[in-house]
């Protein structure tokens, strides 16, 4: 039996001319609301075909300004060769792209830009899409990042010590200029190569050559784990000898546990290898460094910071005592903040001003202050009876400067007569550059906590302010409205909202009426029934609520108890007849703080309700004035039961 033959409609032209009307609007659309800039070429006259409204507001150029001209003819692009150039490179690879290209606004502004270009075939004409995007404010943040890391980097410029910082394909990212000298390469040789492809030749510590795979920073790929005090020699082309060095080299981790980077330490031993001693100082001195450094980042509490640098301080420098006098910038007087190693408690109490004894005057003058033999010094200040009792032969004060602003000074003092290099000298001022850097954290952090809290305060007492105001203009309901914050804080919490959901809650609750402000009297202190009319005026306090506080950014997230309070659960409140979920919960929660508190209160009118009678009534209209589940959950509340 044949099948009967079925033919395909034929497509409705004017559906499909539709179609691609749609598709231009769509297109359309994308073009004017995109947040990039755009411009549309011809591919062969060059001359600017169309521009979109972000490139507009961009760069200052009127429309007319772009369309019809070619790319160099736009101020903002004036560099005529070079956008020349550029466009003779796409008419022939059809693509080009900058990562970063200035330009200049009409008004001068320079704006850094991604400008990338794409030749389209677009029916029979090829044209040219220009994508441009304002990257300033990425800019701006990679070089605030940039000379973060730069400071970062000056301090490990500075150190005794070889620096290199691996990527964890052993691509060296950082050397300094230490580690460039032991090695005998100079820095930019290293920079942006892996180890493999460096000239570098190691040995063992039984002279025979080092393997790839013995290399430090392949031991530490290889295990994930810290190395420690490992002895090596780097082989010296000219002399043909070996230096040697011991190296500590760890992994950095990002938060997912990945390696991140890894860092090599190389210290010089060719002449002390045998003295060790002197190797274990220089590697506590540096332990000491990094756990200080780790103390003052990851905690504000100077205390602690201190506590661990004077501990090192004792144990590294091998001084008897320690303490760090903090500068009172409103007194201008040195005063006794932590302290290690001494006798008495008398060094708390101390006080000196500024100019005043050796502290003072290493503070006034900016300098470190040395008194090798204290029993033939005179220092006037009265920290000498102080100290009575301590039998400190010497005495070394260095002021702690941070941001060229002085925090205070750092005394080492030592029992008995020792003789002190160099070194253990640029050690002492290494530790005191760490006190200031923790000085000023934690000065820094303090400040911005009490700026917060005042403002907080501020805040609060303004918007307790304001509720008490309104209860003054209305006597009746005095007490009603903080009683009713009170509580609906209380109820809220057993909702699972946050503290800082509650702060809101609050401020909302104690705000709940302000739009009253707006009633005339004769109708808010009205004691007989309100008419249909006054009603209406009434019911405007939740708008006129909005209308006040909505302006206010800090008190936006309190506005759902002022502006919702009387929708009611069945749809039938006002302003907008809300109903059910619509209402927002905290507004469903403060209704019926509202009428628990209202009806517990007595009025001229009448007495306070029972707590019976006003659970009774309360649960009455649960399912029409209230959410049933707030009732249920505060009704079954402790604070709803008495």
């Amino acid at each position: 039996m044949k099948q009967p033959i079925t033919t395909a409609k034929a497509p409705d032209k004017k559906t499909d001319e539709q179609a691609l009307v749609n598709s231009e609007l769509r297109y359309r659309r994308l073009f004017e609301t995109a947040q990039d800039g755009i411009l549309i070429l011809n591919a062969e006259t060059g001359l600017i075909s169309d521009v979109n409204p972000y490139l507009i507001t961009m760069l200052g150029y009127s429309r007319e300004e772009f369309v019809e001209k070619k790319l160099w003819e736009v101020g903002a692009f004036k560099d005529i060769d070079a956008s020349r150039n550029a466009f003779l490179e796409l008419q022939k690879n059809e693509y080009i792209r900058y990562d970063t290209l200035p330009l200049k606004s009409k008004e001068g502004r320079l704006v850094q830009v991604e400008f990338v270009s794409n030749v389209y075939q677009v029916g029979n004409e090829k044209v040219i899409q220009c994508n441009i995007r304002d990257i300033s404010d990425r800019k701006r943040a990679e070089q605030a990042l940039l000379a973060k890391e730069e400071t970062h980097w000056s301090l490990i410029e500075n150190l005794p010590v070889g620096v290199l910082v691996h990527a964890p394909d052993t691509t060296v990212l950082h050397c300094n200029p230490e580690a460039a000298q032991l090695l005998e390469i100079p820095a930019e040789r290293m920079l942006n190569r892996k180890v493999r492809d460096l000239e570098w030749q190691f040995v063992r510590e039984d002279g025979s050559r080092m393997p790839y795979e013995e290399y430090p920073i392949n031991k530490v790929i290889d295990s994930g784990q810290v190395l420690k005090n490992f002895v090596m020699g780097i082989a010296l082309s000219d002399s043909g000898q070996n230096r040697w060095g011991l190296v500590n080299a760890y992994p950095e981790f990002d938060s997912s546990a990945q390696l991140q980077q890894i860092v090599v330490i190389f210290t010089d031993i060719s002449d002390i290898k045998c003295a060790d001693e002197s190797i274990k100082r220089h590697l506590e001195h540096l332990t000491a460094l990094v756990e200080i450094d780790r103390a003052i980042n990851f905690s504000f509490d100077l205390n602690l910071s201190l506590a661990t640098l004077l501990t090192h301080v004792i144990v590294q420098l091998e001084v008897d005592a320690a303490d760090v006098l903090l500068f009172n910038h409103t007194s201008h007087t040195l005063e006794h903040v932590a302290g290690r190693g001494f006798h008495t408690k008398a060094i708390e109490h101390a006080r000196q001003r500024l100019g005043e004894g050796y502290a003072g005057l290493a503070a006034q003058e900016r300098r470190t202050i040395h008194i090798p033999d204290l029993e033939t010094e005179q220092d006037s200040y009265i920290r000498k009876m102080l100290l009575a009792g301590e039998n400190f032969v010497s005495y070394h004060g260095v002021p702690l400067i941070a941001k060229g602003r002085i925090m205070g000074v750092l005394e080492v003092f030592h029992r008995s007569r020792v003789e002190r290099d160099d070194e253990w000298l640029e050690f002492l001022k290494a530790l005191a550059a760490q006190a200031a850097i923790a000085i000023d954290n934690v000065s820094l952090f303090d400040n911005l906590q009490r700026t917060n809290t005042e403002l907080f305060q501020a805040y609060d007492a303004t918007i307790e302010g304001w509720s008490r105001a309104l209860e003054l203009r209305d006597n009746e309901t005095e007490g009603h409205t903080q009683r009713a914050a009170d509580l609906t804080v209380k109820l809220a919490r057993r909702f699972g909202l946050s503290d800082a959901e509650l702060v809101q809650v609050r401020w909302g609750a104690l705000l709940h009426d302000i739009g009253k402000m707006g009633i005339p009297d004769d109708i808010l202190l009205k004691h007989e029934a309100l008419t249909e009319t006054e009603w209406v005026v009434m019911k405007k306090h939740t708008i006129f609520a909005y209308e006040m506080l909505s302006p206010i950014r800090y008190l936006r997230s309190a506005l759902d108890i002022p502006y919702s309070h009387h929708e009611k659960w069945d749809g039938t409140g006002y302003p907008l007849g809300l109903k059910g979920e619509q209402i927002p919960l905290v507004a469903r929660i403060f209704a019926v703080v509202d009428v628990w508190d209202a009806l517990r209160s007595d009025r001229v009118y009448r007495s306070s309700w029972s707590v019976e009678k006003v659970r009774e009534h309360i649960q009455s209209l649960a399912g029409t004035h209230f959410d049933p589940h707030v009732v249920s959950v505060c009704l079954n509340s402790d604070e709803l039961q008495a």
